[in-house]
């Protein structure tokens, strides 16, 4: 089987999935560390590619950027693979989770639905530290002229002062558009077109139009367990037009589940608590599906509630990956038009500035306690972090399981 030479690759992804820590930012720490610097799967540049790339997609970032370093080793089977093993730890804990919360309920237990997070302490600073590392390797390898590093600055302060998810596209195409006057590059010629599969596109709008209808008939009928049509549904739609991560995700669940009282699925309470602990796990932060998708169905039994999990993490990750593999090819063949390959530069180096910025946002989110005093420990983190991550060999899962073995000792 051709996909058996790619085992120690696999190997690493699933090492990945267990110790990627901070979401998004915090992801591309650990993909510098492991796919750019111990295994040399492809460049920083590249690397810095595909994610800028990913950001103009809708769906998880972090989530097609680790499958583009697949596309490019082994095609599109060992892409699918790949996002299996990044997905399935976080979405077995999350979709675990909502059995444990259910059947605490009906337990009798009443408004504990609190699971402890204390073991998890240092994994914030820890993660705020793999962001700044990230920002620290991809700075020293895309900013390189005055033009770079004023975009660099730029993206951050535009970041940190506008507060909205549509920023981010927007800093992209006007820093593609800023690159373009400051730089005179001309690209390698392209050596062979990239073939484009339009069956991925017709495959995403047909399943948008079906999923749609079947959802539609599933309530107007009132068919015996619709709601899992209704599931496919809610969870394919938000993964086609959710753009801004996880954050933005939130917003449109507690839409769609908590706030429509002639269809309330679960409490704010609940969808809170599963949110508050994707945070203090591995993965990405698009597995709180598999939770919300099984204290959905959890009325129905434990077969129901599996089945949940399932359905809605299957389909909050199913368009993202079809626009993937229909838009990548046309990316790859467009980057050798001169325009876009100047543009290249500009992007990189906004993308730097976001992931400063990102880890400014982290670090001030956790930089005072209740009582508005300065956590001095948590800085003390970072620090220790960063220079371990920068300065020494020290494997980036070791690190992570030293963090969680400390908070675990301490508590």
């Amino acid at each position: 089987m051709v996909l058996l030479r790619h085992i120690p690759f696999l190997k690493s992804v699933l090492m990945y999935s267990f110790t990627a820590f901070g979401g998004p930012q915090g992801h591309m720490g650990m993909m510098v560390k492991t796919f750019v610097q111990k295994r040399k799967d492809l460049t920083e540049d590249e690397l810095l590619e595909y994610n800028a790339f990913c950001q103009m997609l809708p769906g998880p970032s972090s989530t097609q950027t680790v499958m583009l370093i697949a596309l490019k080793r082994g095609g599109i089977p060992l892409a699918i693979v790949t996002l299996l093993l990044w997905v399935f730890p976080a979405a077995f804990v999350m979709g675990l989770l909502s059995f444990l919360i259910y059947y605490f309920q009906q337990g009798g237990i009443k408004g504990n639905n609190q699971l402890p997070l204390n073991l998890f302490d240092y994994v914030q600073p820890m993660s705020v530290g793999f962001v700044f590392f990230a920002a620290a390797r991809m700075m020293q390898t895309s900013i390189r002229f005055v033009a770079t590093a004023s975009i660099m600055v730029g993206s951050m302060v535009a970041t940190l002062f506008i507060n909205s998810p549509w920023v981010f596209p927007a800093l992209l195409v006007l820093s593609g558009i800023v690159s373009n006057f400051s730089n005179n590059r001309i690209p390698a010629p392209m050596q062979k077109p990239k073939r484009i599969n339009w069956m991925h596109l017709w495959s995403f709008g047909a399943i948008f139009i079906i999923a749609g209808v079947v959802s539609e008939l599933a309530r107007t009928e009132n068919w015996q367990h619709g709601r899992i049509y209704n599931l496919f549904e809610n969870f394919y739609r938000f993964g086609a037009i959710v753009f801004g991560g996880g954050q933005a995700l939130l917003p449109m669940m507690y839409i769609q589940f908590v706030s429509r009282s002639n269809s309330q699925l679960l409490t704010a309470g609940q969808l809170l608590t599963g949110y508050g602990i994707v945070q203090a796990i591995p993965g990405p932060v698009f597995s709180i599906c598999s939770f919300v998708g099984g204290m959905a169905m959890s009325q129905y039994g434990g077969m129901w509630q599996v089945l949940g999990c399932i359905v809605a993490t299957f389909a909050v990750f199913l368009p993202s990956t079809l626009l993937l593999f229909f838009l990548f090819p046309i990316y790859e063949n467009l980057k050798h038009h001169v325009i876009i390959f100047r543009a290249l530069e500009g992007i990189n180096a906004a993308i730097v500035g976001i992931i400063w910025a990102s880890g400014i946002f982290l670090f001030r989110s956790i930089a005072f306690d209740h009582a508005l005093n300065f956590e001095w420990t948590n800085l003390v983190v970072v620090i220790i972090t960063f220079s371990l991550l920068y300065y020494s060999k020290v494997p980036a899962p070791l690190i992570v399981v030293g963090w969680l073995l400390l908070g675990w000792s301490l508590h």
